[in-house]
């Protein structure tokens, strides 16, 4: 049984005339010879009636709600979803069954707004492809072993996805939304920004983790262990989109690429956090960092020198944590990372040399940099973001 999984965004679901071309999109799927998966995520997006931030807005400010409640307030939405999008396609003929994430059998921690998948039994879930019918999951959620309702965090309903698909065997699993797939850069700051037809699994897990909004990374690490291909694709069109699979199929199907970059990518609003002396304690410094929730990135220790950055949000309280430490930071605020991601950096010389002749030409001063066998970031100020991610797009002419 050939099976494909099809995830539909907020925007995909969020009217009428969207729902209907992700119904054209499974009715394909079918005419094709596959049973389908489908996974849904609430209706549109902030400020939409059934969006997950608009349901989090209901309570008053007066009220207190705890994480157990949040989770079973966030997930109505994609029951909504759900719902209504399954009643479309009953209206087409098909036969459909409606699934919660834990019906479809996807057991996760009891992190209550960000729990992990820990099992899936998927059963319940082939049972009703083996009777024809087209299972629709809620996603976003599934339950804990003695049986409490959890969400997965943001870019859930792509985990569920992908976590479904590694449990069925799918041949792939398509991530429908509003672009047409992976972009060479943001198209917002890159006016000739192109589609990638095809990445590798730690080339968009980097893409992602850097700023790239398309997908969860961890939705790819899933789809990673079992190679399962991932299509990026938009709702509006018929086009494949971005293929997302391994290096080694890469090379099977002779599509290779000549450039050692594939992407630029950027995270806005964060600050560097500087530490110098002899007397860091820095144990404690990280422990304190981990105690308190604050996610730490871009970390370069050095004898008598700590360097690494938080969320600007982050930035008041991770002074006042490390004044109580007896440190006295310097803090850099209103930070930018910029990344170059391709699977060919790794051994090939000149890469930093033209990633600092193009920001140097530029005028743009690098604050920190680290680099990976896939990545290279570099920290620069906030105002420069959108100007260095031009040029190093046009350096390593990802327009061509």
């Amino acid at each position: 049984m050939h099976v494909v999984v099809q995830k539909f965004g907020g925007t995909s679901v969020a009217t009428r005339d969207m729902r209907l071309r992700a119904a054209a999109h499974v009715e394909s799927a079918i005419s094709d010879g596959n049973r389908v998966v489908v996974v849904v995520s609430a209706m549109g997006r902030k400020g939409d009636p059934y969006a997950t931030d608009t349901l989090l807005g209901i309570p008053d400010e007066e009220s207190v709600v705890s994480a157990r409640d949040l989770d079973l307030l966030m997930t109505c939405g994609e029951q909504i979803s759900a719902v209504v999008f399954a009643g479309l396609l009953r209206s087409r003929g098909h036969d459909v069954a409606v699934l919660t994430g834990g019906q479809a059998g996807i057991i996760t921690t009891n992190q209550f707004g960000s729990s992990r998948i820990v099992d899936i039994d998927p059963s319940r879930v082939n049972e009703e492809l083996s009777l024809g019918r087209i299972v629709v999951v809620m996603g976003f959620q599934g339950i804990t072993s003695d049986g409490e309702v959890t969400t997965l965090g943001r870019g859930g309903s792509d985990t569920t996805a992908t976590a479904l698909g590694v449990a069925l065997d799918a041949d792939v699993v398509d991530i429908f939304t509003d672009v047409d797939g992976i972009m060479t850069a943001d198209p917002r700051i890159v006016s000739d920004a192109k589609r990638l037809h095809q990445v590798t699994y730690n080339e968009i897990c980097n893409l992602a983790y850097q700023g790239a909004k398309v997908i969860h990374p961890r939705a790819v690490e899933i789809a990673m262990q079992k190679n399962i291909p991932i299509r990026v694709r938009s709702t509006l069109t018929t086009d494949p989109g971005t293929l997302v699979t391994s290096a080694a199929q890469i090379l099977e199907s002779h599509h290779v690429l000549e450039k050692p970059v594939t992407g630029i990518t950027q995270t806005a609003n964060v600050t560097q956090i500087e530490l110098t002396g002899d007397s860091i304690d820095k144990p404690s410094v990280f422990a304190a960092m981990a105690e308190h929730g604050i996610s730490v990135d871009f970390i370069s220790v050095g004898p008598s020198r700590v360097q690494y950055t938080v969320a600007d949000s982050d930035a008041k309280l991770t002074v006042r944590v490390l004044s109580q430490l007896g440190q006295n930071p310097s803090v850099l605020p209103g930070c930018a990372k910029i990344a170059a991601v391709g699977a060919g950096i790794a051994g090939v010389p000149g890469i930093m040399a033209q990633i600092v002749d193009a920001l140097e030409k530029e005028g743009i001063e690098i604050l920190q940099s680290a680099d990976s066998h896939t990545t290279i970031w570099c920290l620069i100020r906030r105002e420069q973001m959108e100007r260095a991610v031009r040029a190093l797009h046009e350096a390593f002419r990802l327009a061509d």
